[in-house]
């Protein structure tokens, strides 16, 4: 399934919460309800516009996943939950390399085993963790970079 890359557009913003959220509550089981709730306020209060957003969209010109940059780094990657496994993670990721080059770097939560292991077959490799995630809690951050 071949989606159609384009950037942030307003309109989609209140369907990119929704991806995260339904992504989130799939993917990241080690977060409480409480957990969830505090970053899905900054989601929904800006955190999508303080970063490079490109949308993937379907054939409907709905959206199924969505990559947010900073530079060269990722700083968030969420796909629909009905989209999984369908190749959108990465073709959001090789768009990322085509308009970033591919000298990209992602920040994991350790105890999301499954993004870790989706970003290792991308070809990601450690290169640090961190005990703390970027709002400071309790969740450890594995360090990825990719080099091609």
């Amino acid at each position: 399934m071949l989606n159609k890359i384009v950037p942030f557009q307003e309109h989609y913003h209140d369907r990119l919460v929704d991806i995260w959220y339904r992504a989130v509550r799939l993917t990241h089981t080690f977060l409480t309800d409480k957990d969830i709730e505090f970053y899905h306020r900054m989601v929904q209060n800006g955190a999508l516009k303080e970063v490079e957003i490109w949308l993937a969209l379907n054939e409907d010109e709905v959206p199924t996943g969505f990559v947010g940059l900073d530079g060269t780094k990722i700083e968030m990657l969420f796909v629909d939950p009905h989209y999984h496994g369908k190749g959108i993670g990465s073709q959001l990721i090789k768009h990322a390399e085509k308009v970033k080059g591919s000298h990209l770097h992602v920040d994991v939560n350790e105890q999301n085993e499954g993004a870790h292991a989706f970003y290792k077959r991308y070809g990601f490799i450690q290169i640090g963790r961190s005990e703390l995630d970027g709002s400071g809690r309790p969740f450890p951050l594995l360090h990825l970079e990719l080099k091609r």
